[in-house]
């Protein structure tokens, strides 16, 4: 079992009627030096040009990324290749960043490697604290930039902390 940090940047609220338009991927281990950036066209001519900023691009760049079928299925190769066993999707927030790779994986390959489900990393934190109200975001070591892969690996970093910390037996293969 690998666990997978994934960070996702998208024009818009959902997947479908939006698009998601680049995210990072890195490998939760020690080094955290096996990382994916992927960058996908638009499958929709709706986008929210607020939401799009966050990514820092802009609608014309974003026309001449890669086909999300060609990325989607580079992401499952690497996936594969870096994981023992299945592959556990984490990300600081699950609802919005599995549903645009999950809705991804599905629509592009019929199939995601991931399986079903996948895990909050500020969920377990506020378990691990026993305080619905508290944050993780202060055990990031990276900056937060919104380039999905320094988001990552910035959530990756802190889930090693609170492994390390709260002494959890978390696999790291």
């Amino acid at each position: 079992m690998s666990y997978i940090m994934v960070d996702i940047e998208s024009d818009g609220p959902i997947p479908g009627d939006y698009s998601m338009i680049s995210f990072g991927a890195v490998l939760v281990d020690e080094h955290l030096d096996k990382t994916f950036y992927g960058q996908l066209q638009p499958i929709s001519e709706k986008w929210i040009p607020e939401a799009l900023a966050v990514s820092g691009f802009s609608r014309e760049e974003t026309l001449g990324f890669d086909a999300p079928q060609k990325v989607m299925q580079d992401f499952a190769d690497w996936i594969k290749e870096h994981s023992k066993g299945q592959a556990v999707f984490i990300s600081d927030n699950n609802g919005f960043d599995w549903m645009f790779i999950c809705w991804y994986f599905h629509h592009f390959l019929e199939r995601n490697p991931f399986g079903h489900s996948s895990q909050n990393l500020g969920s377990l934190y506020k378990g691990v604290v026993k305080d619905m109200f508290q944050n993780f975001k202060h055990l990031r070591v990276t900056k937060h930039t919104h380039h999905p892969v320094d988001d990552a690996k910035g959530n990756a970093e802190a889930l090693l902390t609170i492994k390390k910390t709260f002494d959890l037996k978390i696999s790291l293969k």
